[in-house]
């Protein structure tokens, strides 16, 4: 029988293992910054490799701001990311929610403070996990992503869920007591953190052996 009970376990499991050793304090490099809605876009059913050749074209390009891209021609914005697979609806996705956020927010820093979850689910391309990752790693507010890594490991641990809504309430809840193990952490933070060390884990071990048993 498994020993883990709750995400706090889970948590404690990969912190001991050394998986929650980043250079960034919210694991994602662009954490923070416009960059991430791109990249929250662009890797959806691609490898994120991928998407990083596509955001350094767009920087190239000077296509890397909320202004620049809104107002970009199709054309060049499609042979930038390409590499990212579906290019043509991305491309879409991307102009659509950049405009959307000039014209409901202005900029991107007064969308960072005020956006919430129901406003960018709205927005056409945009799921549950996009609107997260885009919540916690370029708003910095407390949402937990959930990604096909997390669904994998929790199903090698021997828990099943219906829905992306009761894995991220599950993972939320269980985590009421992290600051048992990062004490002067932001809530925000360790989630962001959290979900880079499963990332991370499972890059070293598809098979997720740390939680297996027997």
């Amino acid at each position: 029988m498994s020993e883990i009970y709750n995400a706090l376990d889970i948590l404690r499991r990969l912190k001991d293992a050394g998986y929650d050793d980043f250079e960034h304090p919210y694991w994602w490099p662009g954490a923070g910054s416009f960059e991430v809605i791109m990249g929250a876009i662009l890797t959806q059913n691609t490898r994120w490799e991928r998407v990083e050749e596509s955001l350094a074209q767009l920087k190239a390009k000077g296509l890397d701001t909320l202004d620049a891209v809104a107002n970009a021609d199709t054309g060049i914005l499609q042979e930038c990311i390409r590499r990212s697979g579906f290019y043509k609806s991305k491309s879409k996705y991307l102009q659509g929610v950049c405009r959307a956020i000039k014209q409901e927010y202005g900029d991107f820093d007064t969308f960072a403070v005020e956006v919430d979850r129901q406003w960018l689910l709205s927005q056409k391309g945009l799921g549950e996990e996009s609107t997260d990752a885009i919540l916690n790693y370029a708003c910095f507010q407390e949402y937990f992503v959930v990604d096909r890594y997390t669904q994998r490991m929790l199903h090698t641990i021997g828990f099943e869920f219906d829905s992306y809504g009761e894995i991220q309430s599950w993972m939320q809840n269980g985590l009421k007591r992290y600051g048992e193990i990062y004490p002067d952490m932001e809530r925000a933070q360790l989630y962001a953190r959290f979900h880079g060390m499963i990332v991370e884990c499972a890059k070293k071990d598809k098979k997720f052996t740390l939680f297996q048993t027997g």
